[in-house]
């Protein structure tokens, strides 16, 4: 796959020398003004700031990658700032092993330490140094000891590089206005075509990623859903459960099972080799005992923390955009922008964290991988999806997110053309989203506080301690009175289910535990369990074991049912019904998914031609809850209310986040309409045995010899 720009440039001797000289004279330099202005450094010698520069060089060239190699959990651990705890230690020795030389404390040694590191990356810039041109030297001379008939002997590799969270609508705009150049170039040349998938009603990073990686995604209901037989909460970001659903749907023959790597994932798609992936964390053996493969706990960090530069660069990044963020939060605050969320306390550093140091070292680790020749990587870029959830899905922050992420993916395509084996770049989202109001702050509650109140249970919402911002509801009183007349009125559906009740006459009362207890899911009323995930809310209740029918339901809570279908905020319930099966209902109409019977109007219209086959695949699953809830999508403005506080969010059906996007070479067949992400596996599967990799063998161990380094959160 080679393009005709970006192709790099390598260092040769001469380059390579005149670094060297420059950086140590100028280390010599930095040294003279630390000993001029630093208290408790001093070099009363002339020749001692040469030697001391010198031995520096040596330190963090030679001797600091062999430290390293013992203290790696240092570095990876406090995320590089470690390092230069243990570079400040080195000072201290040279101080020592130069006559005369002062360094009256640890702390000024760390000084010392940084600020010659500092030196080096600016003069790598100054001198058009870049990290790429490293790369591109270190790759030459391992394609060198290849050689180039071993790049011809080997299938093509594969980068499958996710772009969390980013539509195929958003991308095509992006590409557009020149917020994605790398994009657009790929798509100029020719040398990549684009296309659009459908997900499952659960667009979200767990459904997809499980069901992308293993080709398998049954009764995943959301990034977090309750299962009533262990009543527990399930959560992907969890690192035991995110591996209890490895398990449950790895048959050991995932996409990367052959030779492959995961970087930054919420699954390892049986690759032996991961890093910074969720279910790995936790991973055991079937004796119970942890094991490491090959890789050990350094693959992918070690080649990023072995040079010192690389953590301050990264750390300097991060407090860069600890700044954007607070800049772009007062921004929106000032101009009074509507949808917004809270964006303060810890969010600005878990945001750096996301879009700088762990893009920075997933981007390592990536190039680790093309230097081994490694057959498949599968790498997840979550920075944009982040930041959208918080700004907002095309806000200016988040197109900055999106063009970082762009520039790394120009970088791994510049790469790829002097690694030791030929590379594809296919380019992918896991889903899109669509951005609204977020439902507690457009209706003055949580579905969780709404759907307590309708099971009789008033109670302080626990996301809503404080009173309600008046300049962020201003339509509060007005709401209050939609609801009032709907709760007496209401549309036909409402009324339908309210006349079944009275019909039937109330349910005999029948003890419940208080408060829900015992149990570990917190419940909104007495055994009544809601999950909220993004744009969709599943309601469970747990004193009856199972799916719980339409006609319990009414006869316990009568007006559940019918506020719910009634809510401006709800677009359609999933309930079973003992008389007609898996029922949708809607404000307006319902629609019977096992006879295809609608009365009124259809209320999966608007959430796309796919909805009814994605909503009858969901009720199937065994934990698919008694109620599900999805968020009422609006086409005009193409916006939907989430139940989570997010503006830009996902995770139901309506409008956006249920389009991906797909960018993949020419040179690949391309794929018929994609729905689900099964459906996505089978083609990337298709594509890898297309370019001559081995397909998986079934029944062997998942866990053997992979190698696991810690992770991070969704």
């Amino acid at each position: 796959m080679r393009v005709p720009y970006g192709a790099g440039q390598l260092l040769r001797g001469g380059r390579v020398l005149a670094r060297l000289v420059l950086v140590w004279v100028l280390a010599v330099g930095a040294l003279q003004l630390l000993d001029a202005g630093l208290t408790g450094f001093a070099m009363p010698e002339w020749w001692q700031p040469t030697v001391c520069a010198l031995l520096f060089g040596v330190l963090s060239a030679v001797v600091w990658p062999l430290v390293l190699r013992i203290a790696l959990p240092v570095a990876v651990f406090t995320l590089g700032i470690g390092s230069f705890l243990l570079l400040g230690a080195g000072v201290l020795a040279i101080s020592f092993a130069v006559p005369g030389v002062v360094v009256t404390d640890f702390g000024t040694a760390v000084v010392v330490a940084v600020a010659v590191a500092a030196l080096g990356a600016s003069v790598s810039s100054l001198v058009g140094l870049d990290e790429d041109e490293l790369f591109f030297r270190r790759a030459a001379r391992r394609r060198a000891r290849s050689g180039a008939a071993g790049r011809g002997e080997m299938p093509p590799g594969v980068l499958f590089l996710q772009v969390d969270g980013l539509g195929i609508d958003t991308l095509r705009r992006a590409v557009r206005d020149g917020d994605m150049p790398t994009f657009a170039r790929l798509l100029d040349t020719g040398s990549h075509r684009l296309t659009g998938w459908h997900t499952d009603w659960s667009s979200q990073t767990g459904a997809s990623v499980c069901g992308i990686l293993h080709g398998d995604n049954a009764d995943v209901i959301g990034f977090r859903w309750y299962e009533k037989d262990r009543d527990h909460v399930m959560a992907c970001s969890s690192p035991e459960d995110a591996a209890e659903i490895e398990r449950r749907h790895s048959d050991g023959c995932g996409l990367l099972a052959v030779d492959g790597a995961a970087r930054g994932n919420l699954f390892t798609g049986d690759a032996a080799r991961t890093s910074l992936t969720m279910s790995a964390l936790p991973l055991v053996s079937g004796s119970g005992r942890r094991r490491r493969g090959r890789d050990g706990m350094g693959a992918g960090y070690y080649a990023y923390f072995a040079n010192p530069a690389n953590a301050l660069r990264t750390f300097a990044g991060a407090v860069v955009d600890i700044g954007r963020e607070v800049s772009a939060a007062v921004r929106q605050r000032r101009a009074g922008v509507v949808p917004r969320v809270s964006r303060g306390g810890f969010y600005p550093f878990a945001r750096a964290a996301t879009t700088v140091i762990v893009r920075d070292v997933v981007v390592s680790a990536i190039i680790e991988d093309m230097l081994a020749g490694r057959a498949a990587v599968y790498a997840d870029f979550l920075g944009y999806d982040e930041v959208g959830h918080h700004s907002g899905v095309e806000r200016f922050d988040a197109l900055a997110v999106l063009r970082a992420i762009d520039r790394q993916i120009g970088r791994l395509h510049r790469a790829t053309q002097l690694a030791p084996r030929r590379y594809h770049i296919v380019a992918l989202s896991d889903h899109g989203q669509t951005q609204g109001w977020a439902f507690a702050d457009r209706f003055g509650e949580s579905i969780e506080a709404l759907v307590g109140r309708l099971c009789g249970q008033p109670q302080p919402d626990p996301r809503r301690g404080a009173r309600p911002d008046p300049g962020r509801t201003a339509e509060g009183w007005q709401v209050g009175a939609v609801l009032a007349e709907a709760s007496s009125t209401g549309g036909p559906i409402a009324r339908r289910l309210r006349d079944r009740v009275e019909r039937a006459g109330s349910a005999p009362d029948r003890p419940r535990t208080a408060g829900g207890a015992p149990g570990d899911a917190a419940r909104v009323a007495p055994g009544v369990v809601v999950v909220a995930s993004g744009h969709l809310a599943m309601a469970s209740f747990t004193e009856h074991p199972g799916r719980v029918e339409l006609e319990t339901i009414e006869q316990e809570f009568p007006e559940l049912l019918p506020s719910l279908v009634d809510h401006p905020g709800v677009g359609f319930v999933l309930v079973r019904s003992a008389e007609f099966g898996p029922v949708v209902l809607g404000r307006d109409g319902l629609h019977r998914l096992a006879t295809g019977v609608v009365i009124g109007d259809d209320p999966l219209v608007p959430y796309g031609p796919h909805a009814a086959d994605l909503v009858r695949r969901m009720d199937g699953f065994p934990h698919c809850a008694d109620l599900m809830i999805n968020s009422r999508y609006d086409p005009m403005r193409d916006e939907a209310s989430p139940f989570e506080p997010h503006v830009g969010s996902h995770g139901g059906l309506g409008g956006a986040q249920s389009r991906g996007f797909l960018l993949h070479p020419t040179q690949l067949p391309p794929p018929d309409e994609i729905v689900g992400a099964e459906a996505l596996h089978r083609v990337l599967r298709g594509w890898l045995t297309r370019l001559g990799h081995p397909e998986p063998q079934a029944g062997g161990p998942r866990d053997s010899g992979r190698a696991t380094e810690p992770a991070a959160a969704d």
